[in-house]
């Protein structure tokens, strides 16, 4: 999955001695102080961010190491013209327990750059958006991959609020100036091979005629439905389980059936049903159904 984040530039300056050997590792010429402007930026940080997503902690040693080179360029144009800066060292900080990237950036100055850097001195400039990539994305409820499970970002499930957690980074593209950063702080724009990354939900919410969002809404009312079923037989199956003793708890029974899919929670249903019914045939409550009569009813025979 594909991630655009939004950051900020947050110095600049000249570079230093130091800064300038790693800055050169990258030109084909020797550069000097006098030619190069330096900015640094902050890039992903693992704070939940108004998407309801965040960076996971680990991921971000990982993301560093993958920006570090990569180019600048404008509104996201991927083009050898719109390439303006380049990242020539990162690091990750932790700052009022907010762990995040800072990227050390330079850019040549040029005619065509003194334009650019006045208005990042000026305070103009100063939003960018990153793009890279990562394989997945976990439930922050269940830890489970997230759209496969029922949780839903920004809702909240026994006083815990769902986040989409963004996991195992495999590339890192580029940073942006952009006029409009997508959030605040660390913006999202997702995007997917094919299209735009988001839940159908959200999907149907932006782009969906009233029809649809209709239909969308019977559908959630009927997996609602669904869901409450598939409880109850969980429910009935444990209560069957213990009948049984299995030598098992409740919460152990209940986990364990909770795991098997509608098919496999049925069959065990029936199959616990037929064998409790043969170790616990119920008892007739009238006398005569038993075969035998009370003494006192005899005298009354005719």
């Amino acid at each position: 999955m594909n991630i655009q984040k939004a950051a900020a530039v947050v110095s600049s300056g000249t570079p230093d001695e130091q800064q300038l050997a790693k800055i050169n590792l990258y030109s084909k010429t020797p550069l000097t102080p006098e030619e190069v402007y330096c900015f640094s930026v902050r890039l992903c940080d693992d704070q939940p961010d108004r998407d309801h997503e965040r960076f996971d902690t680990a991921a971000l040693p990982i993301l560093a190491e993958l920006f570090r080179g990569k180019t600048g360029i404008a509104d996201h144009d991927w083009s050898t013209e719109r390439q303006i800066a380049r990242i020539f060292d990162t690091e990750v900080l932790c700052e009022g327990g907010v762990s995040y990237i800072r990227a050390s950036c330079y850019m040549l100055r040029t005619e065509k750059n003194a334009e650019l850097i006045r208005e990042i001195e000026g305070g103009i400039k100063k939003e960018v958006s990153v793009g890279c990539s990562v394989a997945n994305t976990v439930c922050s409820v269940c830890g489970l991959p997230y759209g496969s499970c029922e949780h839903r970002k920004g809702m909240v499930y026994d006083g815990k609020a769902c986040i989409a957690v963004l996991c195992d980074p495999v590339d890192a593209y580029e940073f942006s100036f952009v006029a409009v950063p997508a959030q605040k702080e660390a913006g999202v724009m997702k995007k997917a091979e094919g299209g735009v990354f988001m839940t159908l939900d959200e999907l149907v919410a932006k782009s969906g005629t009233p029809a649809l969002c209709d239909s969308l809404k019977a559908l959630e009312r009927d997996a609602q439905f669904g869901r409450q079923c598939r409880e109850n037989m969980v429910n009935e199956a444990v209560s069957i389980g213990l009948l049984l003793d299995f030598g098992a708890t409740e919460q152990t029974l209940k986990k364990a059936f909770s795991a098997l899919d509608d098919e496999e929670l049925t069959a065990l249903t029936k199959a616990m049903t037929k064998k409790a019914a043969a170790l616990f045939p119920p008892d007739a409550q009238l006398p005569a159904a038993k075969g035998t009569q009370n003494a006192l009813d005899t005298a009354y025979i005719i």
